[in-house]
C-alpha cells in the first residue's frame, strides 16, 4: 500500500546569536560585541504511517502562517505525489507570495530519500559530491568588525587562506549615514586589489542602494576590479526587468538577480527578458526543492547558470542535482562572530567558516534524505510557544 501522511506538526523556536545585533534600522544583522540576538525558526515533521517522517528546520512567520491554509490538504495524502503537492498547494496559495511551499516540499523530499534510503541528490540525479563554495559576509558595522573598506580586504585576504575560492561583500545599511557610496566603493578597490587575482569576487548590496546612477556607479568599481557578479543592488527589491536589464547594457560585471522574484513564471520571464546574466534559486524561498530545481532547470535551457542562495542541506543536495552551477554560498561569516547557522544539527553537518576542506569545498551528505540529523530536545526546550499540529 501506498504511505499517507497521518499528520503534520510545526514548532517556533529561537536560538540566540552572540555578539551581533542590528543596524539603526534593526534590518541588517551587523556584528556587535555584547549583544545577543534572538533568532526565530520553524521546525517542521512530516509523520506518516509507515512511521518515516519528513524533517526540516527553516523558514519564517510568513510562511508558517501559510501552512494554515495547506496542511489540512496534505494529512491523508501519499507524501510521494510531490509534484501533484506543489501544483496544489501553489494553486491554494495564489494569493500569497507561497513561501510556505518551500520548508513542507523539502520536508517531503526527507521523507522520500528516507522511505527508498537515498539521499535526496541522488533521487535527484547526482552530478557531483563536493561543492565549492565562497564566503559570504556579514553587512558592514561600524563597531570594530567589517567597519571598512581595509577590514574587508583584510578579511578577504582571511578567506582566501582559509582557502575559499570566492568571496562577497555585504556593504553597509542602516541610515543615511551608513550608506556612503564612496565608502561601498572604496571596500570594491580595496577587496579587489588585494585579492581580486587569486579569488572570484562578489557584490550584494541586499537592495540598500536608493537609485539607478548609485547603482551604476557601483558597478562600474566592480568592471574595475574584475567581479564575478553583482547582485540585488538597488531599491526596485531586485524585481524590475526593465532596470536590470539597462543596467546589465551599461556593466560589463554580470548581473545575478531573481532572489526576491516569486514563482517560477516570473523568474522564467525575468531571464527570457535578458533582464539577469545568473539566475538565483532558493530551495526555502522558490516552492521548496521541487521549485528551485524548475529553476535551475529553465536557467539550463536559456543556457545559464543557476546560483543558489544560503547555505542549508537542501541546497546541497540541489547543487549537487545541479550541472550549471558555481558556488554554495557560506552565510553570513565575520572575523569576530559565528554564522547564523542554528544549533540544531547531530553530528558532523557545519555551515560555520571552518566547514571547508583545504580545496574550499564542502560536502553533500550522503545519508537517507536530507541527511542530517536535527537535536529535537534543543528544538523542544527551545520553542516559544507556537506549535500547530494538523491531523
Amino acid at each position: 500500500m501506498a504511505p499517507e501522511i497521518t499528520k503534520i506538526e510545526s514548532t517556533e523556536f529561537t536560538y540566540p546569536l552572540e555578539d551581533v545585533g542590528t543596524d539603526t534600522h534593526g534590518f541588517n544583522l551587523v556584528y556587535e560585541p555584547g549583544a545577543t540576538t534572538e533568532r526565530k525558526l520553524f521546525a517542521i515533521k512530516v509523520h506518516t504511517d509507515t512511521g518515516i517522517t519528513g524533517e526540516y528546520v527553516g523558514g519564517n512567520s510568513p510562511g508558517a502562517a501559510q501552512y494554515n491554509t495547506v496542511a489540512d490538504y496534505l494529512v491523508g495524502k501519499n507524501p510521494l505525489k510531490r509534484e501533484k503537492h506543489w501544483s496544489e498547494v501553489k494553486r491554494a496559495l495564489r494569493k500569497y507570495d507561497r513561501m510556505g511551499i518551500g520548508p513542507l516540499d523539502i520536508a517531503l523530499w526527507d521523507f522520500a530519500g528516507k522511505y527508498h534510503d537515498a539521499p535526496i541528490h541522488e533521487l535527484l540525479g547526482t552530478y557531483r559530491e563536493r561543492i565549492p563554495s565562497y564566503a559570504s559576509t556579514y553587512h558592514g558595522d561600524e563597531n570594530g568588525g567589517l567597519d571598512s573598506p581595509a577590514a574587508f580586504a583584510d578579511f578577504a585576504e582571511e578567506c582566501r587562506e582559509r582557502g575559499f575560492p570566492g568571496y562577497k561583500i555585504h556593504g553597509w545599511g542602516g541610515g543615511d549615514t551608513a550608506r556612503d557610496l564612496d565608502r561601498e566603493i572604496a571596500a570594491v578597490h580595496a577587496v579587489g586589489e588585494r585579492v581580486g587575482d587569486e579569488m572570484d569576487l562578489m557584490h550584494d548590496p541586499a537592495c540598500e542602494l536608493e537609485t539607478f546612477g548609485d547603482a551604476l556607479k557601483l558597478g562600474r568599481a566592480l568592471d574595475e576590479e574584475g567581479f564575478f557578479w553583482y547582485e540585488d543592488p538597488f531599491r526596485d527589491g531586485g524585481i524590475s526587468q526593465h532596470a536590470h536589464r539597462k543596467l546589465r547594457q551599461s556593466l560589463d560585471t554580470p548581473i545575478l538577480q531573481t532572489e526576491h522574484v516569486r514563482g517560477l513564471e516570473m523568474a522564467t520571464d525575468f531571464v527570457a527578458n535578458e533582464a539577469t546574466d545568473f539566475v538565483r534559486a532558493d530551495p526555502e524561498y522558490d516552492g521548496g526543492i521541487t521549485g528551485a530545481m524548475k529553476r535551475a532547470r529553465v536557467a539550463e535551457g536559456f543556457g545559464l547558470d543557476v546560483e543558489f542562495h544560503a547555505p542549508g542541506p537542501a541546497q546541497r543536495h540541489c547543487i549537487a542535482a545541479t550541472r550549471n552551477s558555481n558556488y554554495y554560498e557560506l552565510a553570513l561569516v565575520h572575523p569576530k562572530c559565528q554564522n547564523t547557522q542554528p544549533p540544531v544539527y547531530v553530528g558532523g553537518y557545519s555551515d560555520m567558516i571552518d566547514a571547508i576542506d583545504s580545496d574550499g569545498t564542502v560536502p553533500v551528505p550522503n545519508e537517507p534524505g536530507l541527511g542530517v540529523e536535527y537535536d529535537w530536545d534543543y528544538i523542544e526546550s527551545n520553542t516559544t510557544g507556537s506549535v500547530h499540529i494538523y491531523e
